[in-house]
């Protein structure tokens, strides 16, 4: 890798390889052509004149990703969409004239977003399951430990170092249910066209209203979802992203609830953070150490909290059917709010 350009500490210092990999490029447009597949396969169904010969093509080539092909064509037609979609069908030659037959570009953008917000959150809930599990083990185990209590960080009643971890605990529990909520109720755009009224499948299955009324459940059902979003313009709603960094802001607020305490309690000498054999610096000095796992929380969750406005002024501010205004905007946003 180049040292001579920005690498995000994201990726280098923070964010599992699990959640990079889920917003990767392998990922984002294997699903694409995922997406295209059931696409095919749908129309196919529904009596489209496509061969399962062409959708078989598709198919052997969803993962070898011709990545070189797809960013020559896009220095020339400025639109990664078709850039890959020209790529596949290089690949896919048999298959070519029937790949994103009847989609916009949003058929692959907006529904992959779905499934990667998806596949993080479902991350997000086994770590923070597991965060929860660590807590209650913790609490069981000093239920009978005896503390001192503080209110405005001024001495209390006594209470028990068990008893206080369970107040983490429950906030984090509050965020699961949030988590499970928003997970529960999380739908594909499906292909519903350049304005949400699936006018191109009007024409290609000659205004057979019946027949087009299945187009989105099928794909739906392809993609391991369970429904497609009943009404949209050319994209989901934004507010589903909002909904989404509100959940990551919820945990990040948790976080730093509980990283503060634990700082507070080192200064008094009552708990300590593990330092490694071979560490070095302030944080593992006899007298001094410092709470650097804590405190880099505390910084992370920050962050999150504060990325969670991005896409609520974007859901805000999007104009009738669509505006292009959020593209920018959530590439950066939602990969961050998640690689924390």
């Amino acid at each position: 890798m180049p040292n001579d350009r920005y690498v995000s500490p994201l990726s280098e210092r923070y964010a599992s390889r699990e959640m990079q990999y889920i917003f990767s490029p392998d990922m984002k447009f294997s699903t694409w052509r995922r997406l295209w597949v059931a696409l095919a396969e749908v129309e196919k169904e529904l009596g489209l004149p496509i061969t399962q010969e062409q959708i078989d093509e598709m198919k052997a080539h969803i993962t070898d990703i011709n990545y070189d092909v797809a960013k020559e064509r896009e220095k020339e037609v400025r639109h990664d969409v078709m850039s890959h979609v020209y790529a596949y069908g290089v690949q896919c030659p048999k298959a070519k004239g029937i790949i994103h037959l009847g989609a916009t570009s949003c058929y692959v953008g907006d529904n992959t977003d779905i499934i990667v917000m998806t596949e993080a959150l479902k991350l997000v809930r086994k770590k923070l399951i597991n965060v929860i599990a660590e807590l209650s083990k913790f609490a069981d185990r000093y239920k009978a430990l005896p503390t001192l209590a503080f209110t405005h960080f001024q001495p209390a009643q006594p209470t028990t170092v068990g008893k206080r971890a369970t107040l983490w605990m429950q906030e984090f529990l509050l965020d699961l249910e949030d988590l499970d909520y928003v997970l529960g109720g999380m739908k594909l755009l499906g292909s519903k066209g350049t304005t949400g009224t699936q006018a191109s499948f009007l024409e290609l299955f000659n205004g057979d209203q019946e027949t087009i009324d299945k187009i989105d459940p099928m794909i739906a059902q392809k993609m391991g979802f369970k429904e497609c979003y009943p009404v949209s313009g050319q994209t989901y709603s934004r507010k589903v992203d909002t909904r989404v960094a509100n959940v990551l802001a919820g945990i990040a607020a948790s976080a730093h609830k509980m990283s503060n305490d634990i700082r507070l309690l080192q200064h008094l000498k009552e708990v300590e953070e593990p330092f490694e054999k071979s560490q070095i610096g302030s944080s593992a000095m006899a007298y001094k150490r410092n709470p650097m796992r804590s405190e880099r929380i505390a910084s992370l969750s920050r962050y999150v909290m504060v990325d969670a406005l991005n896409p609520a002024i974007t859901s805000a501010t999007q104009w009738f059917e669509r505006t292009l205004d959020d593209s920018a905007n959530k590439r950066l946003s939602i990969p961050e709010g998640f690689m924390k």
